[in-house]
């Protein structure tokens, strides 16, 4: 959310946002069997990858080394964790996925491998895929989309799927909304196939020991897919993610926020009058916890009369940078 971003992206319709010896190799082994003892979906929590993506990843490339429980289970170690996620930094700094792989695996830094041209291909790949998903979506094919989506989260970060993919397409299939050039059921069925997948990514959000963030929209405010985008990424910088969702009643809002005290609220908006309504509420919030606004209904002026911080940036960007300009509160 460019402020223009967020505030377009919620103004949409229903659900959318509008080498070693062998002895040395024997006993690194023996030591990852030791500490073998995550089942994948644990693992798929940890790192905030999908299970599906994770096993690509490791029919596909190696990347990760499972032991066997008695009962024949998959576990991972502490390493397999490691590998994901120095895939995931290779994968952000431009790298197609099987050269991100290699890197993670020979734990290179990615400006060791030669990428002449990896940056185009890697973007070109990333606008084709989401061309892809749009067609998809037009048609109303929920597994070539999903099929679109699976090579999307294997092949690109989160984020990078989040930001320059799904919101770009949640803008724009609003403007197509608005404007007629798609049907009330086209949009209710893309904005609930990619409600899903991002429901998934969600999933155990509220886990870990990290600070932790209350999110929310408030009366009568039904668009919630850029709240819910900053509340993944902010729960992949390690935070935890309380999520109360749109149309949230402020006394409610006002008590959890009081019993559990985040170190951060949230609240978004699409329209000022929804902000406009509740004011000495968000005055009361901004006394328990950091405030922060977004959305087209947050302005400069209700952020100062209000005490509370104005989100200006597109959902990814806020996420990533509140996540490490929030003291704890606790």
């Amino acid at each position: 959310m460019s402020k223009v971003c967020l505030r377009k992206t919620l103004r949409a319709g229903v659900g959318i946002v509008k080498g070693w010896s062998n002895v040395g190799r024997m006993c690194d082994m023996d030591t990852e069997r030791a500490s073998a003892e995550l089942r994948i979906g644990e693992l798929s929590r940890r790192v905030g990858v999908s299970e599906y993506v994770l096993r690509a990843w490791e029919s596909r490339y190696g990347l990760l080394k499972p032991a066997r429980s008695p009962g024949g289970y998959r576990l991972y170690s502490e390493d397999d964790q490691s590998r994901v996620r120095r895939m995931q930094a290779h994968l952000a700094d431009g790298l197609a996925a099987a050269q991100a792989a290699r890197a993670a695996i020979a734990d290179e830094p990615a400006g060791q491998i030669a990428r002449a041209g990896a940056d185009a291909r890697s973007r070109a790949d990333l606008v084709d895929s989401a061309e892809a998903l749009r067609r998809a979506l037009d048609e109303m094919d929920e597994p070539s989309a999903q099929a679109v989506l699976d090579r999307l989260f294997t092949d690109f970060t989160v984020e990078s799927v989040l930001r320059d993919v799904l919101l770009p397409y949640l803008h724009d299939l609003g403007q197509r909304w608005e404007h007629g050039a798609v049907s009330v059921g086209q949009e209710h069925f893309a904005s609930h196939v990619v409600a899903g997948r991002m429901a998934g990514l969600a999933r155990g959000w509220g886990n870990g020991r990290g600070p932790r963030a209350l999110l929310a929209c408030p009366p009568g405010e039904l668009h919630e897919m850029a709240l819910m985008t900053f509340g993944i990424v902010l729960n992949r910088n390690g935070w935890r993610v309380g999520y109360l969702g749109a149309n949230t009643p402020m006394l409610d809002l006002i008590q959890v926020a009081s019993d559990i005290r985040p170190s951060l609220v949230v609240l978004a908006a699409s329209t000022p009058e929804r902000f406009a309504a509740v004011v000495p509420d968000l005055v009361l919030l901004a006394g328990i916890a950091t405030l922060a606004l977004a959305g087209e209904g947050a302005t400069e002026n209700l952020a100062d009369e209000t005490g509370a911080r104005l989100i200006t940036q597109d959902p990814v960007t806020a996420a990533q940078q509140l996540a490490g300009s929030i003291s704890p509160a606790q």
